[in-house]
């Protein structure tokens, strides 16, 4: 009786099964936690989850040592809501070639099995100036129906030097839509700010006008005398111009925020205020420093901070610290459930996504009775005896 030969998987086989068990691995909660959020011990994208369609070319007449064709570096900065009952992600991917763009990843339960969508999206240009880089979508699902997608675009300075590459102007770009397929591209906005980055849309209108905060800066990677988050009005989303911009939470010396600050994504409202999550940078000898931190803003004032606890409320730890640009966290999205489940979606060190999970009852417990920062050691002392001191009896 003959035996048939097994054949030899070939090279695009191996590919296709390795990314196959990539993006159906279970995901597990990290046991070592704070009792604020819980964070997962995988990341939930990365650039080996990239679609093996993107990146080969699957005709082995055409590409018969089956090479991979179109390299990627990225997966991070990541727009998130939740729609048709699906965690919905926009992606800020990075090629090998430098130049980031969007796609649409999507998990059924927000913490594992992420898939991108067949195509990565395709966002119309600005006809008048067209982008040379796009990235960081913030996803808001706004009162007058539409969801509308800010995100950062880049162009190379026309003021520069002759000679000189790395000068460039950063401005809000703005679409909508209804089906992450199709998007309608909007002027892009238009504030007294030579640099505008870290844009959000808050997500109701305010005395009849769309309200977005900002980060306004005087340079590229000069904060000048911006770099704080900034709050505006304007009357129309398709004559986007910036009225009443004003800091509400400004740079401090000695924090976490000393350089600069921006918001993340939009932020949740909640009974007792709105929560807000954001980011802030202080330079370091290794460079520069991105960490997360929250605070709480008036249910019917949201210029006016009311909470604001002290410190970082999530900062890169183990393999987080380690990528592309190394230290760093930074998000740009979050999905409230109706369960009051909160899931934060964060990038680490501009190379990979996670997710950390926690509630809006803890989250703003969280807020509200966390210390505040004093801005002296000897207030952080002072602070830490009053917790010892109420804390006499209970050890």
């Amino acid at each position: 009786m003959s035996q048939q030969t097994k054949q030899k998987p070939s090279m695009l086989d191996i590919v296709i099964k390795s990314h196959h068990e990539l993006i159906t691995m279970k995901n597990m909660p990290v046991k070592d936690c704070n009792g604020i959020y819980t964070r997962y011990r995988n990341p939930i994208l990365t650039a080996k989850h990239i679609p093996i369609h993107w990146r080969y070319d699957l005709n082995p007449h055409t590409n018969p040592y089956a090479l991979e064709r179109i390299g990627f570096n990225a997966t991070m900065n990541s727009g998130a809501i939740k729609w048709n009952n699906k965690y919905i992600l926009c992606v800020r991917v990075e090629g090998n070639d430098r130049k980031s763009f969007f796609a649409i990843a999507e998990s059924s339960n927000g913490i594992d099995n992420f898939k991108f969508w067949d195509r990565p999206c395709a966002i119309p240009q600005n006809e008048e100036n067209p982008d040379i880089n796009v990235y960081d979508m913030r996803f808001v699902e706004h009162d007058d129906g539409w969801i509308y997608g800010i995100f950062c675009t880049e162009r190379k300075d026309p003021n520069a030097p002759p000679g000189d590459t790395s000068m460039a102007v950063a401005n809000a770009g703005i679409v909508r839509t209804k089906d992450f397929i199709n998007w309608d591209r909007l002027p892009d906005l238009v504030s007294l700010a030579s640099q505008q980055r870290n844009v959000v849309l808050h997500p109701e209108f305010v005395n009849g006008k769309y309200a977005l905060y900002t980060r306004p800066q005087d340079g590229f990677i000069d904060v000048g005398s911006g770099g704080g988050i900034g709050l505006g009005f304007i009357q129309d989303m398709i004559n986007p111009v910036l009225e009443d911009e004003r800091i509400i939470y400004g740079k401090k010396y000695h924090t976490i925020y000393e350089l600069k600050n921006g918001l993340g994504p939009a932020p949740i409202k909640t009974d007792k205020g709105w929560l807000h999550l954001a980011h802030g940078v202080r330079n370091t000898a290794a460079g520069l420093r991105y960490t997360l931190y929250m605070f709480m803003t008036d249910l019917k004032d949201i210029s006016k901070v009311i909470h604001k606890p002290a410190g970082h409320f999530m900062a890169p730890i183990g393999n987080e610290r380690i990528g592309d640009v190394s230290n760093v966290l930074f998000s740009n999205g979050w999905i409230q459930d109706d369960d009051g489940t909160v899931y934060i979606y964060y990038a680490s060190s501009d190379t990979r996504m996670h997710v950390a999970v926690s509630t809006v009852d803890k989250l703003v417990d969280y807020v509200i009775n966390s210390p505040e920062d004093k801005y002296t050691s000897a207030d952080s002392v002072e602070t830490i005896m009053d917790l010892i001191d109420k804390n006499k009896g209970f050890y």
